[in-house]
């Protein structure tokens, strides 16, 4: 990142850490604080900020409305990790495992509710902000419904995956740069060009998170290299090498695939070896790449100077260039 993203970090980790979500009972609230004392890259309120910056000068004013993405983004998180059963996130314990499923779910609801109140005070274009997250939630669950129901499929086309992706992951930095313009009163237009770059740089982005999993540096990415593999997740990769197989390779899928005991080292190695003579790792980068061209096409269509894109560009390079 560069030192105009770490600022606008720092902006919002402050802010973040000023907010009051509420205080009693506190069994609601600590949960709240405690996620959101987390972490995380603040990828989403970065990108309102940016995107604001390309219209207006004064980012701190609508620092709140950035927020209110990074708190729905943190309550899909606690109610996927009790869908998911997940014990850790970023490192640490998930909500539902420090407290129990009920509370998570409460305190969820109330990360929802606390979107809309940052929301609120939007200094402008409120009625259709409200319209357009409303629009963006009901996607994002809809592509959370879709990877679930992926779960029980033999297999899933490549359409079907990148429109679950689109919805689960895409929408969502789309919606955050739209935010942004709409923030800063821009044109109707650019507004839309920035969404469109957003959702284009989101399903490049879960892409390249699907190829880390398998092709990832064990000690950058974060966590345990093929864990898609081991759980059968079905992901680009897996998707594009059940279509390409040959016989022999079909048949050796199937038989990992259809194990419920296994060593988990000889799975990863063996699958990730029929991706490598399939040329998987090629094949997801030019799809990964090919979302990425598109998005800054649109990126180069808005009716802005060059120099004031050059910020916004650089952060969708660095989430591209990224090894974690």
């Amino acid at each position: 990142m560069t030192e105009n993203h770490l600022e606008l970090v720092q902006l919002i980790n402050k802010r973040l850490e000023e907010r009051n979500y509420g205080s009693e009972p506190k069994e609601l609230y600590d949960p709240i604080r405690y996620i959101m004392s987390l972490g995380g890259k603040r990828m989403r309120p970065l990108l309102v900020l940016l995107a604001y910056k390309l219209f207006k000068d004064d980012p701190e004013t609508v620092v709140d409305q950035a927020l209110a993405v990074e708190v729905f983004h943190n309550f899909t998180l606690v109610h996927d990790d009790i869908m998911d059963n997940a014990p850790l996130r970023r490192g640490k314990a998930t909500v539902h495992e420090k407290w129990d499923a009920n509370t998570a779910i409460l305190s969820g609801d109330v990360m929802m509710v606390k979107a809309y109140d940052m929301l609120l005070d939007a200094p402008s274009n409120l009625k259709q902000i409200v319209r357009d997250f409303n629009a963006c939630a009901a996607g994002v669950c809809e592509g959370q419904q879709l990877d679930m129901n992926f779960e029980t499929l033999a297999t899933v086309d490549e359409s079907a995956y990148i429109n679950m992706i689109r919805l689960k992951t895409a929408v969502l930095l789309g919606f955050s740069l739209k935010l942004g313009a709409m923030l800063a009163q821009s044109s109707k237009e650019d507004a839309e060009l920035l969404y469109d770059f957003g959702v284009s740089i989101g399903i490049g982005f879960q892409l390249k998170d699907d190829l880390l999993d398998v092709y990832g540096d064990q000690t950058k990415f974060g966590k345990q290299v093929g864990g898609d593999i081991i759980s059968n997740k079905k992901t680009f990769l897996l998707l594009k090498a059940l279509e390409l197989a040959n016989e022999d390779q079909r048949k050796q899928l199937d038989y990992w695939l259809g194990l419920e005991t296994f060593d988990a080292v000889a799975k990863v190695e063996v699958v990730r070896a029929i991706y490598d003579a399939i040329g998987i790792e090629a094949l997801t980068k030019a799809k990964m790449n090919e979302y990425f061209d598109h998005g800054f096409s649109d990126l180069e269509q808005l009716g802005i100077e060059e120099e004031k894109r050059t910020s916004l560009k650089r952060f969708a390079e660095y989430l591209i260039d990224r090894e974690h």
